[in-house]
């Protein structure tokens, strides 16, 4: 049965993934005008595009999810609705997990100051290399989510099959085996872009850290804009790789069903699942002037017709 704090929690994450969506979508508005007109689109503005996509359908998935749980019967739920929900979770879910960590290959590649020649070649490429990236991305997201929709309609059929023909304990077995499998099969979807995104923020840190010093010890006591941009630049990176840490780290709990359900532990992993893409998207839209512009703009926009219409 819900608790009342777990029905708070999973208010809280429906709340949580609209303003991501909000937040996302003037992300996707900025950068698609970005791209209007232009033959060759800038590799920033197609991943921001590639992400605030998937996040927006991400969101909207988990609002979904969170509405069945809350709304609809446990046992209906799992029979009728799981399989799918949990496949097209998952590869929306490593989608935006590869489309993140590409955003931090970019920051180190663009923003790094290395001079080794694998380092300037893929800062020479980068432009070329980036559609394929991508395209990679949703390839492999695709290949890890897969599984997932055959392993749900593999455990339907025995389910719903007659007790004669079901024998239980090799079921019992096989199933312990595929979701070995299965997990197995979502550390390895995740471990490259987890790797990505903390080897590229930790050289992205370090690099910015660095520089940073350099500046502080040449500074002549006045306000240097560049050095606060490098500072600006470090707070970002770090809180972004706080978000997609502390995302992998909730979602594992998750997907190993260590708790019960709507148990408070479980809940409070609903909650932050939630909280961390719409937390990542609020950074890169306060480290990115171009994405405060537009809501700018539009507010103004409102404000000039709310006054127009009172006189």
């Amino acid at each position: 049965m819900m608790t009342s704090f777990a029905l708070l929690c999973l208010s809280i994450a429906i709340i949580e993934s609209m303003a991501g969506i909000l937040g996302n979508g003037i992300i996707l508005a900025a950068s698609s005008l970005s791209c209007i007109g232009s033959k060759i689109w800038p590799p920033y503005d197609m991943i921001m595009i590639s992400l605030s996509s998937s996040k927006i359908t991400l969101q909207c998935w988990i609002i979904l999810d969170l509405f069945l749980t809350i709304f609809c019967e446990p046992s209906y739920f799992e029979e009728n609705m799981f399989g799918f929900i949990k496949t097209g979770y998952m590869f929306l879910n490593h989608s935006s997990l590869w489309f993140g960590a590409w955003l931090s290959v970019f920051y180190c590649i663009k923003v790094a100051s290395f001079t080794q020649s694998f380092f300037i070649w893929l800062k020479l490429r980068i432009a070329r290399l980036m559609p394929w990236m991508l395209l990679t991305s949703w390839l492999c997201s695709f290949t890890t989510a897969a599984p997932f929709a055959w392993d749900v309609y593999s455990v339907h059929e025995n389910i719903t099959a007659p007790s004669s023909m079901t024998n239980t304990s090799a079921w019992t077995t096989t199933r312990k085996d595929s979701s070995g499998l299965l997990i197995l099969l979502y550390s390895a979807g995740v471990a490259l872009p987890l790797i990505l995104s903390v080897v590229s923020s930790v050289l992205l840190i370090r690099s910015l850290w660095i520089h940073t010093r350099r500046m502080q010890n040449n500074a002549s006591g006045f306000r240097d804009p560049s050095l606060e941009a490098h500072m600006k630049a470090i707070k970002s990176v770090c809180s972004l790789l706080i978000f997609y840490v502390t995302y992998f780290i909730a979602f594992t709990f998750l997907l190993y069903n260590l708790f019960l359900r709507f148990s408070t532990p479980k809940s409070i992993c609903i909650a932050l699942m939630a909280a961390c893409p719409s937390a990542h998207t609020l950074v890169l839209i306060w480290s990115n002037p171009k994405f405060q512009e537009l809501p700018a703009r539009i507010w103004h926009h409102i404000n000039c017709s709310v006054r127009i219409t009172s006189m």
